[in-house]
């Protein structure tokens, strides 16, 4: 599912972060370290507060609750649920003065996909190369609002579509594409056609809090 991260220009001193996605807010658990992550600049908020953005990445196996949003997505499309992946949780943490006070406030969410029995796309290969024209405008955009797109030494990251491009994910859609370390983005691509097959761990309900800060 699509997720929509409102941040810099959503915060308030009343409201920290607006997260819209598949998952809902989430707490780092227990367990290993998360495979990578990504730690953003510290922006000024209109509030006048500070804004630190971190992006953990999977990834994991929906938990329960998550497994059960899907399901019930699914359905209401008239599909069978394939699979859940948990791909990613962004953290953010806020720093600045309410009512006069220092004040300190955070929130996650989880960005998770619903593997519905989706058909393939007749036309994935057209899809990717709207991407591929709009990727240069796309990560200007993006680095505008949050800081630098993230590379690794001189590469710049892919954007990984998170409904993905071969049963019907939209191209340009900013709710749709988040920065992936490369290595982390073959894994995720590794992994879609096993959570869209049947009888799959994609499946099969992982914890609650799946990785240690």
């Amino acid at each position: 599912m699509t997720a929509v991260v409102a941040l810099r220009s959503a915060v308030s001193a009343a409201v920290l972060l607006t997260l819209v996605g598949c998952g809902s807010a989430t707490v780092g658990g227990g367990g290993n370290p998360a495979r990578a992550k990504w730690v953003s600049p510290i922006f000024t908020t209109p509030d006048g507060g500070q804004l630190r953005t971190t992006i953990y990445y999977g990834p994991w196996q929906c938990s329960a609750a998550f497994l059960s949003r899907c399901e019930s997505k699914c359905t209401a499309k008239g599909l069978p649920l394939m699979g859940c992946m948990w791909l990613a949780d962004i953290k953010g943490d806020w720093q600045g003065r309410y009512l006069f006070m220092p004040a300190e406030a955070g929130g996650r969410l989880a960005i998770t996909h619903c593997c519905c029995d989706y058909l393939s796309v007749s036309d994935g290969e057209a899809q990717r190369k709207i991407w591929e024209r709009g990727r240069t405008a796309f990560r200007r955009d993006w680095s505008a609002e949050f800081g630098d797109w993230p590379k690794t030494g001189k590469t710049s990251w892919p954007g990984h579509h998170i409904y993905d491009l071969l049963h019907g994910g939209p191209p340009l859609d900013p709710g749709n594409i988040l920065p992936v370390p490369p290595d982390v983005h073959l894994e995720f691509n590794s992994a879609y056609p096993a959570c869209y097959a049947p009888g799959g761990k994609w499946l099969t309900p992982g914890p609650e809090r799946p990785y240690a800060d």
